[in-house]
């Protein structure tokens, strides 16, 4: 019998993301109308090959800061964790996942059945392009999202449910919208470039 392959994703973390270029933002209790504001920080380090480490934490209070571990396949690297896209694309279907059973909750809208199927087809030249001089480019096509619901309810009920639902859904309205961003490059402790979509 072969040995089981020990894949590793991750574990609670007893110290939060270690953050030397910017404070967080505590977070603060809204007052309707206005809506709650929170972030996720990610402290990440590289390590031998592609593996590489993360503490991710929300700074709501309850949420604990948990230790991540990324890696990508041979020859690159030794598939040890998942790559950078799968965390990226599970976290947009979990958190659609998370608003629908939410609002089903709230609303008491009786589910017997929740899934999600979920495409996205990225591209990259990485791999085959770099030998011939070229720069490494990607990119993302499309996202496709598979919602299958087994319900008691009406119809309209359950459109509704996955109106709230995507409408609600941060992953998916950052997909959606253009959303401010920025990036900084501190090369030996001095910045080397920033830049923005302000100023792209």
């Amino acid at each position: 019998m072969s040995e089981e392959k020990f894949y590793h994703v991750g574990e609670l973390s007893t110290e939060q993301p270690a953050k030397t270029q910017y404070e967080s933002t505590k977070f603060a209790k809204a007052k309707h109308p206005e809506p709650y504001r929170f972030e996720v920080n990610l402290s990440a380090e590289a390590g031998n090959k592609q593996s590489k480490t993360g503490v991710v934490s929300v700074n709501i209070p309850g949420f604990s800061p948990v230790k991540l571990y990324c890696d990508e396949q041979p020859p690159v690297g030794d598939d040890t964790a998942p790559p950078p896209l799968a965390f990226f694309s599970a976290g947009i279907g979990f958190c659609l996942m998370t608003h629908l059973t939410d609002i089903l909750t709230a609303r008491k809208i009786q589910v017997d059945s929740l899934k999600l199927e979920q495409r996205i087809v990225f591209r990259t030249n990485l791999g085959h392009m770099r030998e011939h001089g070229y720069m490494t480019n990607g990119g993302c096509d499309m996202v496709e999202t598979h919602v299958i619901i087994e319900s008691p309810e009406p119809e309209e009920k359950i459109k509704d449910l996955l109106n709230e639902a995507e409408n609600g859904c941060m992953a998916h309205f950052a997909l959606r919208n253009p959303i401010p961003w920025s990036t900084r490059l501190v090369y030996n402790g001095q910045e080397a470039i920033s830049r923005s979509s302000e100023n792209a």
